[in-house]
């Protein structure tokens, strides 16, 4: 990718994507959209890709939208940016068929917030930050917020951030379960990449579709979401990932999964 907003390199089956506007705490501009959202494809459909390692450059994760740019437009219509660029951001994280690690570093504001909680593990330094800072300039946590926070950490503590936007610590965060861990500042990478690799020799296909069950899960009836684990795992059931699983298992040694 030319424009070098986003880094895109793969090694060890791991796709590592690093937002890449330091100076600007990787606030988004459209280019940058387009940026993620090919890089995003791009490990999507790459059978090198076992899993996605989400992190930002610099000394932020990301500050959400470039105020800049939507205020260069006295008639933008923020509804559109958000038809146009983040829902499709967020549907891309959340229906990606591989697991996506995200290594929050330093502030996580707006819908850098909501990037995050779309990833599947969230692990963050602890000088990390998170700030839902929407209703400071009069509108809604957008990008999935006000679906992501509420499942996360209930709904009292989800207001709370939403209206009063007043920062959590990556401590708390954890604490509180919005993310898989807090770990110190100097080793968030390494922990990261380690726990990407990890997932990167893991049955592949088992995990897009927990991711799958898991995000319905709020949409079915109990008899209903039962019905589709049971064809689900059928469907596993079939899969060579689950034969080495079962012979492994059997032959006392270490599982060698394909995510076929």
């Amino acid at each position: 990718m030319a424009e070098q907003n986003v880094q895109y390199r793969v090694a060890d089956g791991v796709a590592f994507v690093t937002l890449n506007r330091p100076t600007a705490l990787n606030s988004f501009t459209n280019a940058m959209h387009d940026e993620l959202r090919a890089a995003l494809r791009r490990a999507a459909v790459d059978d090198a890709v076992r899993a996605v390692l989400l992190t930002g450059a610099g000394r932020g994760f990301c500050a959400g939208q470039d105020l800049a740019e939507v205020a260069a437009d006295a008639n933008a219509d923020l509804g559109d940016a958000v038809e146009r660029n983040w829902n499709p951001l967020i549907r891309a994280l959340t229906s990606l068929p591989k697991p996506v690690i995200c290594a929050v570093n330093g502030v996580a504001a707006g819908a850098g917030v909501s990037i995050a909680l779309a990833c599947d593990l969230v692990l963050a330094g602890k000088s990390a930050r998170f700030i839902q800072s929407f209703a400071k300039i009069g509108l809604i946590p957008d990008s999935g917020g006000t679906w992501h926070l509420p499942r996360a950490i209930g709904m009292a503590r989800a207001k709370g951030l939403a209206m009063l936007g007043d920062t959590l610590s990556a401590e708390d965060a954890a604490a509180w379960g919005l993310i898989w861990r807090c770990v110190a500042d100097d080793i968030l990478l390494d922990e990261a990449t380690k726990l990407a690799g990890l997932l990167a020799t893991q049955p592949t296909l088992a995990f897009a579709n927990i991711k799958r069950l898991m995000h319905d899960s709020g949409t079915r009836s109990l008899d209903d979401h039962l019905e589709h684990e049971k064809d689900t795992m059928r469907m596993l059931g079939r899969s060579r990932d689950y034969r080495e699983g079962v012979a492994a298992f059997l032959e006392k040694r270490v599982p060698k999964f394909e995510g076929k």
